[in-house]
């Protein structure tokens, strides 16, 4: 497996924006979503609302660099889902029978639509687009042409925009996911032939995206405010699956994969945290559960206390996930 810097930097900085997502949505929570008092915290869970579709764009990007043309599809789905699906189903029934017991959903059920614990959702999404991939694969010559990419984009944001601004779609959801994500996997196998080009011309234009990203962050942080008050719904600010968040994750990931390309980072403190990063990506929210009984009844100023439960929760599941991985053979299982 061809293994990129920037990449494996992305990746990391990705699970640490899940992380952040989940630390401030539990803040917001408690407070009864008190929007305006923790107007910062609102900020941080929006600024990180890039996580889960950049991974989706680095799944296509990894899949499309690596992919063995001679392999069968038998094959290929042996070696991808098993990495992703043993893990899965391990993390699903500790949720299940041991975390979150008070779910009364069928087993099965659970388990296709990654409602085991809230931030697996996302999960059985990857396994359709993995599934799908080889046949991705064969139409890729007419899927990367510019008129197709963008006629794609163009309808992935009316999408967005009509589960977001009208009426959520009533599919699973891991088929509305796919639905409103999939232009994050194409663009992510299109980037992945085609990221030499990218930085060269990242690099014609930084100045203008390093820019524009504030400017974005305040619009989505203004977006899911203003929505969340007309409609008192907590999806108007926990969506990352709308037309501005998509524009945002686009700039973010190129600027950001431009920046770590060139940066002088150690390989293998990158490698590292990212081969951690899936691991943690379960484990979390135990965590955060466990650390949240000892802090959270003490919150205080929220600008210092948001900041170092992050950090918490942060240092604190890479730490456990840097242990687990130290037992021979046990991440085939974990993750």
């Amino acid at each position: 497996m061809n293994r990129i810097r920037a990449i494996d930097a992305l990746r990391t900085v990705s699970i640490a924006a899940v992380l952040l997502i989940h630390t401030t949505t539990k803040v917001l929570e408690i407070t009864h979503y008190d929007l305006i008092t923790h107007s910062f915290t609102l900020l941080l869970n929006q600024l990180a609302r890039f996580a889960v579709p950049l991974f989706i764009l680095i799944s296509g990007f990894v899949l499309e660099l690596n992919y063995d043309y001679h392999a069968s599809y038998w094959a290929y789905l042996k070696k991808r889902v098993s990495r992703i699906l043993i893990p899965y189903l391990f993390w699903s029934l500790i949720y299940y029978f041991l975390i979150y017991t008070q779910n009364h959903d069928n087993l099965v059920s659970v388990l296709l639509t990654g409602s085991a614990s809230y931030q697996l959702y996302f999960i059985p999404t990857l396994c359709i687009f993995y599934l799908l991939f080889p046949l991705l694969h064969k139409a890729y010559k007419f899927i990367a042409r510019i008129p197709v990419l963008a006629l794609l984009g163009i309808t992935q944001i009316l999408l967005m925009n009509q589960d977001y601004f009208v009426k959520q779609y009533s599919f699973p959801d891991p088929v509305r996911i796919f639905i409103l994500s999939y232009f994050f996997f194409i663009t992510g196998m299109v980037a992945g032939k085609n990221k030499d080009k990218i930085i060269e011309t990242v690099g014609k234009i930084k100045y203008a995206l390093i820019i524009l990203i504030p400017y974005l962050i305040y619009y989505i942080f203004e977006e899911g405010k203003t929505r969340y008050f007309k409609t008192y719904s907590i999806e108007a600010f926990y969506s990352q699956w709308r037309p501005s968040v998509l524009i945002y994750t686009l700039v973010l990931g190129a600027i950001l994969f431009y920046a770590f390309d060139k940066s002088r980072l150690r390989f293998q403190i990158v490698e590292w945290l990212s081969k951690l990063s899936f691991l943690v990506f379960f484990i979390h929210v135990i965590i955060l559960e466990q650390i949240w009984k000892y802090l959270g009844r003490n919150l205080f100023n929220p600008v210092i206390f948001d900041l170092v439960f992050f950090i918490l929760v942060m240092v604190a599941s890479f730490g456990v996930a840097y242990l687990i991985h130290k037992i021979p053979y046990l991440s085939k299982i974990t993750g």
